[in-house]
C-alpha cells in the first residue's frame, strides 16, 4: 500500500516489513533501487518533475522522516511506521550475515571513515560478507572510472549494494544504475551516524520529530538554507493536503448518505 506524500508515492510499512520485503528483492535476485524519503526528498521531487519521475520508479518509497509518517497516519494509514535510514542500514546487514547476501557500499566521505564503517559492521556481524567497498572522490568520475565500478561491483556478485552520497545525488546515481545488477538503497548520511563522524540525535528527540533540530544545531551553515527553503513550505502544504483529504472524505460520506 502507498500514500502520496505531496508528489511522492510513499510505501505504508512497518519496519519488519520493510526488512523483510528488501532480503526478499535481494534474494531472489531483484535489481532496482529504494529510497528512504524525508522532507528534503518529497520537497525536492515536488520542485523538479524529472526527480520526481525517478523516485516513482523506484522499487520502494520508504518514509524515513518522521514527518511524513505522522501524514501517513493522519490520512489513515495507522499502520505506518518511521523507517530511519541508519537502523534500517544495519537491520539489512545483520539479515544478509544471516542469508550470506552478498553486500557493497558506494559512499563515505573517504577510504579512512569507509574503513571504519568496515570495522564496526564486522566487529558487529562478523559473517557479513561484505564484497566491495568504494568512496567515490567529490568531483564526478571519469568514463574509466565510472566503468572500473561496474566492472567490480559485478565481478564481486553484489546483491545489496549500500548508496551513501546523500540526496539527491544518490537517487540519481541509483536510476542511472539500476540495471547494474544489484538491489540498491540511498542511506543518505548513516555512514556518518554509524561511524561516529556525525552525532545521532538522543531518541526523544526522534520521537517528537525534532531530530532536524539536532541535526541544524551541529551544521547551521549547510542545513540552514535547505531547511528556510524546504520545511516551512512542507509544513504548509503538508496540512493543506490532510485537510483536503479529510474534506473530501466527509463530502463522499454525505454524498453517500452516511453520518
Amino acid at each position: 500500500m502507498k500514500s502520496v506524500i505531496l508528489s511522492t508515492h510513499v510505501a505504508v510499512s512497518g519496519f519488519q516489513q520493510a526488512q523483510d520485503t528488501i532480503i526478499e528483492l535481494c534474494r531472489t535476485g531483484q535489481q532496482g533501487y529504494v529510497c528512504l524519503a524525508n522532507v528534503h526528498m518529497c520537497m525536492e521531487a515536488l520542485d523538479d518533475p524529472d526527480f520526481a519521475l525517478l523516485l516513482s520508479q523506484a522499487r520502494l518509497v520508504l518514509a524515513d522522516g518522521r514527518p511524513l509518517c505522522w501524514m501517513q497516519r493522519l490520512m489513515g494509514h495507522t499502520s505506518a511506521r518511521q523507517i530511519r535510514g541508519q537502523d534500517l542500514f544495519l537491520a539489512l546487514c545483520e539479515q544478509a550475515q544471516h542469508h550470506n547476501i552478498r553486500v557493497g557500499i558506494y559512499g563515505g566521505s573517504d577510504s579512512v571513515q569507509l574503513q571504519q564503517l568496515t570495522d564496526v559492521l564486522l566487529n558487529r556481524f562478523p559473517r557479513l560478507h561484505l564484497a566491495y567497498r568504494f568512496a567515490p572522490p567529490f568531483r564526478p568520475l571519469t568514463a574509466c572510472e565510472e566503468e572500473k565500478v561496474r566492472e567490480d561491483i559485478q565481478a564481486q556478485g553484489v546483491q545489496l549494494l549500500f548508496v551513501g552520497l546523500g540526496c539527491p545525488k544518490q537517487e540519481k546515481w541509483m536510476a542511472s544504475h539500476q540495471h547494474l545488477g544489484p538491489l540498491m538503497i540511498g542511506i543518505g548520511a548513516a555512514v556518518d551516524f554509524i561511524t561516529g563522524t556525525k552525532l545521532s540525535a538522543p531518541r526523544w528527540m526522534q520521537k517528537i520529530g525534532l531530530e532536524w533540530l539536532y541535526r541544524f544545531s551541529q551544521e547551521p551553515r549547510r542545513l540552514f538554507w535547505r531547511y528556510i527553503k524546504h520545511n516551512p513550505r512542507f509544513l504548509l502544504l503538508g496540512l493543506w493536503q490532510v485537510i483536503g483529504h479529510w474534506w473530501n472524505r466527509l463530502v463522499s460520506r454525505k454524498q453517500l448518505g452516511k453520518p
